[in-house]
């Protein structure tokens, strides 16, 4: 783990999407944050040693899906399939939901694929990367703690690394290469999660927080910064309260949302600007997808 210092620093950003807003000076203490997201092989180690079964390997309970088919409630997670969008060319149509996805085999049927140890775990669930949290003797960051660590000492800084996104030509973070949603050609430009530590860390040490896959943090979301009062920087701040994070668009589906953090392999410049410190995005609790992931911290 890296060792954060803590210190005042203007989070949030006005300049990209409205969620991030508005800009507010916040405090955070020291804390101690894993180098790189969670791995496949430290995961794996985690259910050997517990016998965890993953919110993606139970089927859904049908209480929390009011209306839908209960014969489609099976076991299973959302998977990128860009090939559905030169179908349908409809927004979002590039994500299905797979029977048998899950941590194991991020894309489903299949069997696990052993080069992906060292990138990180994808199709865990929020309960997932607590209980991991629970067993490694940690916790998953606040959205404070990881936006203050993401930034590195850059303090209003649109990038981790500056405010150029791409400087002299170069990829920093495992963003998409090219227009999203057209697939990426076999090779090293192709699209995926990448083995964590394969671009550069930042100046805490820290990889991969940009890029590579959305991160979890422990806060419900919200769908603007609270403004604070006053003319201090409130310390740690905390979204504890789950009321603002329920979807307004599905009001039957009653499934808190947390704030994801990073962007993934998945951003583009023409599509999710999100491979910035500021940016933020919401997240059902019990969502399992192919670019989320997550890493721990330890609080002193």
């Amino acid at each position: 783990m890296a060792w954060i210092p803590g210190g005042t620093f203007s989070m949030g950003s006005d300049r990209h999407y409205p969620e991030e807003g508005p800009v507010r000076r916040v405090t955070v203490g020291g804390f101690w944050m894993d180098h790189a997201p969670v791995t496949v092989a430290e995961f794996n180690r985690f259910v050997a040693a517990t016998g965890h079964v993953t919110v993606a390997e139970r089927a859904p309970d049908p209480a929390l899906y009011p209306g839908a088919d209960p014969s489609s409630l099976v076991a299973g997670s959302i998977v990128f399939r860009p090939e559905n969008f030169a179908a349908s060319r409809a927004p979002g149509s590039w994500w299905a939901y797979v029977p048998e996805a899950c941590w194991r085999r991020p894309e489903g049927l299949g069997d696990a694929r052993a080069e992906l140890a060292d990138h990180p775990v994808t199709q865990v669930a929020f309960a997932d990367a607590e209980a991991y949290a629970a067993w490694a003797g940690k916790a998953l960051p606040t959205e404070a703690e990881w936006e203050f660590a993401a930034r590195g000492g850059r303090d209003g800084a649109d990038y981790a690394w500056g405010d150029d996104f791409a400087p002299e030509g170069r990829r920093l973070a495992n963003t998409w290469p090219g227009p999203f949603p057209r697939r990426g050609e076999p090779g090293p430009d192709r699209y995926g999660t990448s083995p964590v530590g394969a671009f550069p860390a930042d100046l805490y040490g820290l990889s991969d927080m940009i890029g590579n896959v959305w991160e979890w943090t422990a806060d419900y979301w919200s769908p603007r910064h609270p403004t604070g009062r006053g003319c201090c920087a409130p310390p740690d701040p905390r979204a504890a309260d789950p009321s603002p994070s329920f979807d307004p668009a599905q009001p039957g589906v009653r499934i808190p949302r947390r704030v994801l953090k990073g962007g993934s392999h998945l951003c583009a410049p023409n599509y999710c600007r999100r491979y910035r410190p500021a940016a933020r995005h919401p997240e059902m609790e019990d969502s399992a997808t192919t670019n989320i992931g997550f890493r721990c911290v330890v609080r002193r």
